[in-house]
């Protein structure tokens, strides 16, 4: 259940107009009250008899009753309070005795013989209801209506409980801030799928990825469009930003500025600053991270993609002994290089790519202070993956892409699990979601490469496709047996083959790929160990045209149809002499 509290207002019956009215696509059905302060408030929804300007006068007797100049410009208290999706329907009722709890809760009508304001709760949908009151007590007092925004969600966190709903986890005031009711209904009136805040979070996040100096990073703002302010002391000294969309324009027509830290709270300057001013701890060079076995003459985007996997899977091994404050750090910057791998991925994968990274975002902060430094790799590949480009989805690029976000999956999930283990409830529920983005990115990068695999594999000798199970059950007896009867098998026999091919042990590879943590989470560990045996052996990640070992005179279709059908058609081809 969540209750989002509105900034204050000013008029009381347009507020109820909008309550009591067809809403901005005709969404509201049936508004009436569900409770109010005396129980006996004019119901314009139910009552034929009752106005809106009866209920708004009702509303105001204590506001009117003060002389003019000491009326609160602000007087109109609004939240919403609404039931998470698959909660039961709730009665009119149980609503009435949240809309009192709610109120007493956020000190609007604290109940007893105390000072309180008048209220009404309006319902116009089933899945909410609206509080309304006015900000004056029937004594002409204030309410103590302090951080009412918290007093309700702590509130509703106690009526999920009671009620049996689903149960929100609790915030711990390191989200970013989030969008007003103002905000939302602009949006909805330019057609935009997100509010001008959310847009600029995602801008300036794409832009701080990976970025090594303010002038980098403002260059990377102005590349993307946006309007930016600088705030400049008298001294000279840079001493924040703020920046808008060149589109979103207030009633005079001037652009609407946000500053840094009103995006997220580590988006001010100074804490951009702590990315690139932080010193490196001792033992990391500054060279950045390369793959186990680098392929040579590699295209750009190829090769910023194996490095960030590498990179990602030296940060996975952090997660097993880290510190607190280093795992933090890691766990930044991973978001920083789903930022960049979004920002230049393909056409199939760049919507869930950027669905993962704007899930994530929520993971990346928590009360845990990030020992900057220590994350100095993966924001390296992450700039690597700018400076590479774009990826065009095919080839090396294409399948190098696939590697990539298999290991991202699991950075993502050891996140998530670090951050469940914190009890960090919010930031664990984020990571997993991105990590369910990071899946379907998966199936729609890997496609490809893995069908050229999987035939490769099925091409195989029968007596070097024995022997290489055989290998597979020596070298990983725990996991053979579920290697062997998925459908990937035969995608790992082919790289096992390449891999001997090359002249690397293919039982000491399965041993390294397979001694670290993770696999558990896999839906396909035979795909995750192709993609870390192709980059510990230094193969490459598309083997469309890697001769096929053992068999010289069989090679892989170039066909650009997915998954095992192909190869069953193949199969029947053969079997015709074709």
């Amino acid at each position: 259940m969540i209750p989002s509290v509105n900034d204050p207002g000013s008029r009381t019956i347009g507020l109820l107009a909008y309550l009591y009215g067809p809403g901005k696509h005709e969404e509201h059905t049936d508004p009436h009250l569900v409770a109010s302060f005396d129980g006996m408030s004019p119901d314009p929804g139910r009552d034929p008899k009752a106005t809106l300007k009866d209920l708004q006068q009702l509303l105001d007797q204590p506001v009117e009753a003060l002389p003019e100049h000491a009326r609160p410009a602000k007087h109109v208290w609004h939240t919403s309070v609404r039931a998470t999706a698959g909660d039961r329907i709730l009665s009119d009722e149980e609503w009435g005795e949240i809309a009192r709890r709610v109120v007493a809760a956020t000190g609007i009508d604290p109940g007893g013989s105390g000072p309180a304001c008048r209220w009404a709760a309006v319902r116009h949908a089933d899945d909410h209801i609206h509080i309304i009151a006015t900000l004056v007590c029937e004594d002409g007092s204030r309410p103590d209506d302090f951080r009412s925004g918290k007093r309700a969600q702590a509130e509703c966190r106690l009526i999920e409980k009671e009620l049996g709903l689903h149960q929100v986890a609790p915030g711990d005031g390191t989200a970013a801030q989030r969008p007003t009711s103002a905000e939302r209904h602009k949006a909805e009136r330019q057609g935009r799928e997100r509010t001008a805040r959310e847009e600029l979070r995602e801008t300036v996040r794409r832009a701080v990825a990976g970025a090594q100096s303010e002038g980098e990073f403002f260059d990377r703002l102005a590349a993307a469009g946006l309007l930016v302010h600088k705030r400049v002391a008298p001294s000279g000294d840079l001493l924040g930003y703020k920046v808008a969309l060149p589109d979103d324009r207030n009633k005079k027509g001037e652009p609407v500025f946000y500053p840094g830290a009103r995006l997220a709270p580590d988006l001010s300057l100074p804490r951009i600053r702590e990315r690139w001013t932080a010193p490196v701890p001792a033992g990391q060079d500054g060279e950045g991270v390369t793959a186990d076995a680098p392929l040579r003459s590699m295209p750009g985007p190829a090769s910023a993609r194996r490095a960030a996997t590498t990179a990602a899977w030296q940060a996975v091994l952090v997660f097993d002994d880290g510190e607190d404050g280093v795992i933090s750090a890691h766990i930044a910057a991973a978001g920083e290089v789903l930022d960049a791998l979004a920002k230049t991925s393909a056409a199939h994968t760049r919507k869930q790519l950027g669905e993962a990274a704007f899930a994530f975002e929520r993971a990346s902060r928590s009360h845990v202070r990030a020992a900057r430094g220590h994350d100095r790799a993966l924001r390296q590949a992450a700039r690597d993956l700018v400076h590479g480009g774009p990826a065009l989805g095919r080839g090396e690029d294409g399948a190098s892409t696939a590697m990539l976000i298999d290991m991202a999956f699991f950075l993502v999930t050891a996140a998530a699990a670090w951050h469940g283990r914190k009890e960090h409830s919010q930031q664990a529920a984020a990571a997993l979601q991105a990590a369910e983005h990071l899946r379907a990115a998966y199936q729609a990068a890997a496609g490809h490469p893995m069908a050229v695999l999987h035939q490769r594999g099925r091409l195989l000798p029968p007596a070097l496709q024995r022997r290489h199970a055989a290998v597979l059950r020596e070298a990983v007896p725990e996991l053979a047996e579920q290697v062997l009867a998925e459908a990937g098998w035969p995608a790992l026999a082919s790289t096992l083959a390449d891999a001997e091919a090359a002249g690397h042990d293919p039982a000491g590879l399965l041993v390294q790929a397979t001694r670290r943590r993770e696999l558990e989470t896999a839906s396909s560990v035979s795909d995750v160990l192709v993609w870390r045996l192709r980059r510990l052996a230094g193969l490459p990640a598309d083997a469309s045209a890697t001769p096929l070992p053992g068999n010289s005179t069989a090679q892989p279709s170039r066909s650009h149809t997915n998954g095992p059908a192909s190869t069953r058609q193949d199969d029947r081809n053969r079997a015709r002499g074709h």
